[in-house]
C-alpha cells in the first residue's frame, strides 16, 4: 500500500466492514434502481445482461438485452440461431467480439455441457469473453457464491470511502482493490452487495459524486479530505488513433455491392461496401486512382451519384473517419467477397453503427 494511505490494513477492514453493513440497508431500503436482471436467478439471463453491459451503459444495452431475451428464451434457442441473424439483432451495440464470443459460449454450453449453466466461479470464468468481474457477476447473482465484483464503479467507491491514492490500472493497485473487493464482502450477502455496490456507484458515487445524499459521507477518506474528485486515481492515458475509410458504394440495376470483413481488425463479421483505407484524408482523386489500380474500375466504368457522404465513429482506442461515394457503374463486377443485393435488403445485413446509419440517410 502507498505511503499517502494512512490507515493501517486493520482499519481499511474496520471501515470496509461498516461500508457493507450500511450499504445492504441501502440497498433493501433507499435503492430505487430498476434493472429486468436485478434479483434475476437464471444464470442465462445474468450472462447475457452482463456481457451486453461489458463498456456499455445500462441504458444503451437495455433494449438488446430485452430484444434477445425476446427472440432467444433460452441458451439452446441462442445457440441454434445463425450468425448473421444474432449479429443483426446485435447491431448497433459495438464491441462485436462480444457477439462472436456470446455465440461460442452459447454453443459451447448447449452442446457441451446439455444446456446446463457452470455453477462454480473457476468454470464460469474459463467460458469466452468471461472475465473475472463477469465470473464474479454471474456466481453471486445466480448462485450466490462468495466472489466479489470489481468494476469502475467499484474502484471508484472503494477508491474514495478508503482514501487510497494508488492507481486502480497499476498491477499494484490491482492486487491491492481486488485484495480489499472481497476482503470487505460480508458473508452470505454476496448478491446483495455485489448488486448494492455496483448501483451505489452508478447512482450516488458517480464521477460526479452526489456526496449530500451518501450514507457514509462522515465515514468517507476523500469526502472529509476533500479528494472525492480526484479519486480514483488511473496511471495510463488512453491513445486514440486516427483510421481513414473511403467507402465506394457500387450499384447497378437496383442492386448494391456489400462484402463481409474477413480480417481480424474492427468490425469482423459485420457487412461493409468496397473499402479503400488510407493514412490521412484521400482525395477523390487518389481514390480513384487506387480504384483503377487495385479494383480495375477505370473512371469510364462509372458515375459518381449525389454527395459525398461523410461521418465519424468513435471507438475505445480509434476515431474512424468514413467518407462514402456512390458509384453507378455501367456493368455488374465481380470481386473476392463481393455479394450483390437489393437496396431494400441491406436492412438484413448487420452493418457497423456508422455505415448503418449511411444506409439509412442516403440508400
Amino acid at each position: 500500500m502507498k505511503k499517502e494511505t494512512v490507515m493501517d490494513n486493520a482499519q481499511l477492514l474496520e471501515r470496509g466492514y461498516r461500508f457493507g453493513q450500511e450499504l445492504l440497508a441501502w440497498n433493501s431500503h433507499d435503492n430505487k434502481r430498476q434493472m429486468p436482471w436485478k434479483g434475476e436467478k437464471d444464470p442465462y439471463k445474468i450472462w447475457l445482461s452482463e456481457i451486453m453491459l461489458q463498456q456499455t451503459r445500462v441504458e444503451q444495452g437495455l433494449p438488446y438485452f430485452e430484444k434477445f431475451i425476446a427472440a432467444y428464451p433460452t441458451i439452446r434457442q441462442l445457440a441454434d440461431a445463425p450468425d448473421q441473424e444474432v449479429f443483426k439483432l446485435w447491431e448497433g451495440l459495438g464491441y462485436y467480439s462480444r457477439c462472436r464470443n456470446l455465440l461460442a459460449t452459447a454453443r459451447y454450453i448447449a452442446y457441451e455441457l446439455d444446456g446446463i449453466f457452470p455453477n462454480k466461479y473457476e468454470d464460469i470464468l474459463a467460458l469466452k469473453g468471461v472475465g473475472p468481474y463477469t465470473a464474479a457477476a454471474i456466481a453471486s447473482f445466480a448462485y450466490n457464491l462468495h466472489h466479489a465484483v470489481l468494476d469502475g464503479n467499484v474502484y471508484r467507491v472503494l477508491s474514495r470511502i478508503h482514501g487510497i491514492g494508488t492507481p486502480t490500472d497499476s498491477a499494484v493497485g490491482k492486487n491491492l482493490f481486488t485484495t480489499l473487493a472481497q476482503a470487505q464482502l460480508p458473508d452470505g450477502k454476496a448478491a446483495a452487495y455485489n448488486q448494492g455496490i455496483m448501483d451505489f456507484g452508478a447512482t450516488v458515487c458517480k464521477p460526479l459524486p452526489e456526496c449530500s445524499t451518501c450514507f457514509f459521507a462522515d465515514d468517507c477518506v476523500a469526502f472529509q479530505t476533500g479528494r472525492q474528485l480526484a479519486l480514483p486515481i488511473k496511471e495510463k492515458q488512453l491513445q486514440v488513433s486516427d483510421r481513414f475509410f473511403f467507402y465506394l458504394v457500387l450499384e447497378h440495376e437496383g442492386k448494391v455491392a456489400v462484402r463481409q470483413r474477413q480480417a481480424k481488425d474492427i468490425w469482423l463479421d459485420l457487412f461493409e461496401f468496397l473499402l479503400i483505407e488510407t493514412p490521412e484524408p484521400a482525395s477523390w482523386q487518389l481514390v480513384a486512382a487506387e480504384l483503377e489500380h487495385a479494383w480495375g474500375l477505370s473512371p469510364e466504368s462509372y458515375q459518381r451519384v449525389g454527395t459525398r457522404y461523410v461521418v465519424k465513429q468513435r471507438l475505445t482506442h480509434q476515431l474512424v473517419h468514413l467518407s462514402f461515394e456512390r458509384l453507378a457503374l455501367n456493368h455488374t463486377i465481380e470481386l473476392p467477397q463481393l455479394q450483390w443485393a437489393d437496396k431494400a435488403a441491406l436492412e438484413n445485413f448487420p452493418f457497423p453503427k456508422a455505415i448503418k446509419e449511411y444506409v439509412l440517410a442516403e440508400l
